[in-house]
This record gives structure tokens, sequence and C-alpha cells, in this order.
């Protein structure tokens, strides 16, 4: 539900951090999302910028050997199941919607290791659709700061789309993600140096 403090939440972190609103490649975005999985976003940079200096596209992707895949997104972290995962994304592009990544959720939905977090971002980043993804970083900060009382990121997504209108919902993602690298970590997080500490029931229990 929409209240007074959620919209007050919204406009201080919309003040506060510069976030951009450029289209970026949906087929990159997607790999570089799949990529990100159970690793740090340092590692994903440098895995998804090896891939792509070789496979940039569905098309190149899809016959590429999987040992050079396996060896280009290695940093990332569990290579050998990510890339025949990001392999087998492009192959079902190529082969069922024509080598164009779908802007459709349900259609995102059936490709190979595509939740509903991956969906979402695919539509925000590559497409600029209405969506909020939510990953655990997400699902934390939001319960932290009381805009929701969720126990899953599924929940918490439903939730948000109840809290913010959805001209809001594609800065969503990018402002909490933000704020809490910088400021609501998950461990100790800097409360007294929050600019939403009025507004956090975290906050201000640790700063009384």
């Amino acid at each position: 539900m929409r209240t007074s403090s959620s919209d007050e939440i919204l406009n201080r972190l919309k003040a506060h951090y510069h976030f951009g609103r450029k289209k970026k490649d949906p087929f990159k975005v997607l790999i570089t999302t799949i990529l990100s999985q159970r690793t740090r976003d340092e590692n994903t940079a440098r895995a998804s910028e090896q891939l792509f200096e070789r496979f940039d596209t569905p098309e190149k992707l899809a016959s590429a050997c999987i040992e050079e895949v396996e060896r280009l997104i290695r940093p990332s972290g569990f290579y050998h199941v990510k890339a025949e995962r990001i392999r087998r994304v492009a192959q079902q592009i190529l082969m069922e919607y024509g080598g164009t990544v779908p802007s459709d959720v349900g259609d995102l939905l059936k490709l190979e290791g595509v939740g509903r977090k991956t969906a979402n971002c695919v539509l925000v980043y590559g497409f600029q659709v209405p969506a909020i993804p939510v990953d655990v970083h997400v699902h934390r900060i939001a319960n932290r700061l009381g805009l929701v009382d969720t126990r899953t990121p599924e929940e918490t997504e439903n939730a948000l789309m109840e809290v913010f209108e959805e001209k809001e919902w594609i800065i969503v993602n990018e402002l909490l993600v933000t704020f809490g690298k910088e400021v609501c970590k998950p461990r100790n997080p800097r409360c007294e140096e929050c600019f939403l500490w009025d507004l956090c029931a975290m906050g201000l229990g640790q700063i009384r």
C-alpha cells in the first residue's frame, strides 16, 4: 500500500542518486544477469566483458565452443553450469524467437535458468518496460525500511508494485540496489550516516 513515508523514501533516493534511463542491449542484459548469480559484481563485469568480446549476439553464442565459453566466464564462478545455461538460452532465442530476445515476461520465463528477477531485469534495463526486479538485496532493504513485510523476493515484488506507482517501478531496483551497496549493507549497515534513518524502524532503533 502506498503511504506518505513510501513516497518520501522514494523522493529522497531519487534526490540522492543519479539513475540511468538509457536502454541497454536486451541480450547482454539477459546474459549478464545470469552470470551475476551467486557472485560479486566485479566478477560479473570481468566475465561479461570477456564473453562479449567474442560472443555478443545470440547467433555467435549459440554455436560457440562450450570450453571457450567456460574459459571466458570463469571469473563469474560456477562456470560449467553457467556456460551450458547461457549457450542454451542463446539457442532458444534463435530457435523459438527468431534471434530476438522476447519482451514479454511469460516468454522470458520460458528460457533456461531465467526466473522472475532475471526476466524483470531484462524488461527494465533492456526494454524500459515497468517492472521491479527483486533479488535478496532489494528484498532485505525493502523489509528493513518497512516498505513491505514479506518473507520471499516474490512476495516483495508483488508488495512493492502496490507500494509504488507503475511509472516509478522502472527505477526502484537501481535505487535500492545502490542504496544497499553504499549504505544499507547486509552486515553493519551505516545507519548513523543514512539519509533515510528517520523513516526506518531499524535505523531509529540503531541510533537511539
